[in-house]
């Protein structure tokens, strides 16, 4: 798979559709040729404790940043097409499916390929397959761990190596 576009989501609560950062990687030819990260007002608007912990965002990030029907609409033209890859692709197309639907917008049913499921597959000897695991597997240094676009980063390095 030489032509694909790497995703990534960050959410504010237990919620799957409050997505408050994305990061997408586009990858043309094999070669990553274009990225796009946004911080996204999530919906609902709250934060939880554990998720900014994790991430480092919390509502003073997001309080004047675009909902998602709008950063989506900037990303969508890029990514028309191509398959979408994700590290437990489960969690983002998840994620994805129901900020679509608390929006009311139209699911595109995108194809989503998972290098989490692959990775375990290509590399059984791993301690473990999280992305910041398989990512160094691959020769891939990931700096900025839950950053969206630095993961999809690595997601896409991952992706280069499971889906020859």
């Amino acid at each position: 798979m030489n032509n694909f576009a790497a995703i990534d989501v960050e959410t504010a609560n237990e919620h799957r559709s409050s997505i408050c950062s994305i990061g997408v990687v586009i990858v043309r030819d094999g070669r990553m040729t274009d990225s796009f990260y946004h911080l996204v007002q999530p919906e609902p608007n709250y934060y939880q404790y554990w998720n900014t912990r994790i991430h480092g965002l919390k509502a003073t990030d997001t309080d004047t940043a675009p909902v998602f029907p709008f950063i989506w609409r900037q990303i969508a033209p890029h990514i028309e097409g191509l398959p979408l890859v994700a590290h437990n692709s489960s969690f983002d197309e998840g994620c994805l499916k129901a900020v679509f639907r608390v929006y009311g917008m139209d699911y595109p049913d995108y194809i989503f390929h998972c290098t989490c499921r692959a990775s375990r597959k290509a590399w059984p000897e791993l301690p473990n397959h999280q992305l910041h695991t398989v990512a160094q597997a691959c020769g891939f240094n990931l700096k900025r761990h839950h950053h969206a676009l630095a993961d999809a980063e690595a997601c896409a390095a991952i992706a280069g190596y499971v889906f020859r």
